[in-house]
């Protein structure tokens, strides 16, 4: 795996090293030892699966506030998506700062989203499928998010969401929140 620093600090970008033959290819898309030299989080307790029917479709902006903060590792398996992240870390020089990645089923990049960052992404094709690894189990009461179109975030999605949960629609903007956001 090759391992790319992002312009969020924490964040990578995970590159396979695809090694090929006649069959096909083989590639490594975790490995405990080779993320903790990266200084990644290496341990993964549970495995999610995403499909998406329609293009637009936008899930998030997600995460889980502490003590059930959790790490993802983040992949494409089937079509296309625009990744985001976004730091919600308050002691973070790149505090409310986002980045986009496109994550395809042809490039196979994986995106570490550190803890302490809220993740979403939206489909740029029909019929997409992502799985993502997560570092701690799913608290209901742990769960939070970010609202996809808050000015205060600016994100510029690639193209006008189509399909958005009411709960997604519906998170606080960061202008009307009391506590902190992690």
């Amino acid at each position: 795996m090759l391992f790319h620093q992002t312009k969020l600090k924490d964040a990578k970008l995970i590159e396979l090293e695809a090694h090929g033959d006649e069959r096909g290819f083989f590639a490594r898309t975790m490995c405990r030892a080779e993320f903790e030299r990266h200084g990644l989080l290496g341990d993964f307790v549970q495995q999610n699966t995403s499909f998406s029917a329609k293009r637009g479709t936008l899930r998030g902006l997600h995460y889980q506030r502490e003590p059930h903060a959790e790490a993802k590792l983040v992949r494409c398996l089937r079509g296309s998506i625009i990744d985001v992240i976004v730091d919600i870390r308050e002691d973070s020089e790149t505090y409310l700062h986002h980045q986009l990645f496109e994550l395809t089923e042809t490039n196979r990049y994986q995106l570490f989203v550190p803890l302490g960052f809220a993740h979403s992404f939206q489909t740029l094709s029909d019929d997409v499928e992502v799985s993502y690894l997560v570092s701690a189990a799913y608290h209901p009461e742990a769960e939070s998010g970010l609202r996809y179109n808050d000015e205060r975030l600016a994100i510029e999605w690639p193209i006008p969401p189509t399909v958005v949960s009411e709960k997604d629609a519906n998170w606080p903007l960061i202008s009307e929140r009391i506590d902190a956001l992690f």
